[in-house]
């Protein structure tokens, strides 16, 4: 059932609970996303980012994404995550996704209020959901990479301001957490997840999640994150699924195809899980 972000992501936060988004960059990773949430009967966000797209175009995902999400049983929301241009945004409504997020993080304040606002009245026009970016969430490795992540963090105040001047329907926070894989273990700030909940009302969004420890997890949903990005995890995943089938003999594609969707699968599991989404996706 295909389904936009807030059709999701308001009753995870009213009901105390969390979704994952995974980006799936091919059929396989998101069969096992789909395939998973439906098991467990929980929704599930999934999609692809522009950091993702020379591995897999959008149009591609989209013809895959979009018709496996309308089939699926539970609620699907089909999501472009960090777009980085106005364009590619537009590309991906025009495709069929049902929410985008616009990272224009690291404009200015005036200009991310100016530019999220745009893309808020066009999603809403469309029957589509925008997620905005407050502070700055960085990388852990690589062109990213913050020298003082606390100097990006989100301001509560600014928080409250950023949602009721641009219409975001959900809100990515730099809390401690940061992309890809982590170097140490990461310290959120805990007390600013929940003061930002508290002065915005709104679904709160955590990038960054593969990596964290289970209890950062909890107590993150319970303090008001609703939306948890996964890619590293299930990417990681996905690779070993294909190491084992080499090393069971498969010499074929086709072969190792089932080692890498059940090894997805697995992690996909543990997630929502771990969210505390299982059976949230029943109809009526």
């Amino acid at each position: 059932m295909l389904v936009n972000m807030n059709d999701i992501l308001l009753p995870a936060r009213k009901g105390g609970y969390g979704v994952g988004f995974f980006n799936a960059v091919n059929v396989e990773m998101a069969r096992a996303v789909i395939e998973t949430a439906q098991e467990l009967q929980a929704p599930v966000m999934i999609g692809t980012a522009e950091v993702l797209l020379p591995v897999m175009e959008l149009e591609r995902v989209a013809e895959y994404v979009i018709p496996m999400a309308r089939k699926a049983s539970v609620p699907v929301c089909v999501h472009y995550d960090h777009g980085l241009t106005f364009e590619r945004c537009m590309e991906a409504l025009k495709l069929g996704f049902t929410s985008v997020m616009y990272d224009c993080s690291t404009a200015s304040y005036e200009e991310n209020v100016e530019m999220i606002s745009r893309m808020a009245e066009i999603c809403h026009a469309m029957g589509a959901t925008v997620e905005g970016e407050l502070g700055h969430v960085g990388d852990n490795a690589g062109t990213g990479k913050l020298e003082n992540p606390s100097d990006y963090f989100t301001d509560p105040d600014m928080a409250a301001d950023f949602v009721r001047r641009t219409g975001v329907d959900a809100l990515a926070v730099a809390v401690g957490n940061a992309h890809g894989d982590y170097a140490f273990v990461p310290k959120l700030d805990f007390a600013r997840i929940n003061a930002i909940s508290q002065k915005t009302n709104l679904p709160l969004v955590l990038h960054g999640g593969s990596g964290l420890a289970d209890d950062d997890f909890r107590r993150a949903v319970e303090l008001g994150i609703a939306k948890i990005n996964i890619f590293t995890d299930i990417d990681k995943a996905g690779r070993a699924g294909l190491e084992k089938g080499l090393a069971a003999g498969e010499k074929t594609m086709t072969g190792l195809i089932p080692y890498e969707i059940e090894a997805v699968k697995a992690v996909t599991a543990e997630k929502i899980r771990l969210f505390g989404a299982v059976e949230k996706g029943r109809r009526g």
